[in-house]
């Protein structure tokens, strides 16, 4: 099983989400910024590495949400966890995404979510409206 870290970063109001390249797997659909956990890294430490990575963002960790354990594959598991952040930077720069949106919590179900992040969207919507 592949551990996955994902942040959830609010801004007045707004979760910013992020749409996969054509490039990536599961191309152009859309995602919360993370990635894969490396030997040695924390949870949070990796989370931070990879938001600086992808979005050349700093950001401040506020809390743990449940995690999502998905299959979508027999070869590919993964566990998704993600963390409610705020950003201590302003300036992004996509290195990996096609796109970025900032989106209020009732536009998030009109996404086209990787499957992985479906259930962090709908526990999000159900606890933080």
């Amino acid at each position: 099983m592949i551990q996955v870290t994902c942040a959830l970063i609010e801004d007045n109001d707004r979760i910013l989400c992020a749409q996969r390249s054509a490039e990536m797997k599961l191309p152009l659909k859309w995602e919360f910024p993370g990635g894969k956990l490396e030997n040695g890294e924390t949870l949070e430490d990796c989370l931070k590495r990879e938001i600086k990575e992808e979005l050349g963002l700093e950001i401040t960790i506020l809390e743990r949400l449940p995690s999502n354990t998905h299959k979508y594959s027999e070869n590919k598991i993964i566990k998704l966890i993600p963390f409610r952040c705020s950003l201590q930077t302003s300036e992004i720069d996509l290195k990996e995404h096609s796109k970025i949106e900032w989106a209020a919590i009732w536009q998030l179900e009109n996404f086209d979510w990787a499957e992985a992040d479906i259930p962090i969207v709908q526990h999000y919507i159900q606890n933080f409206k």
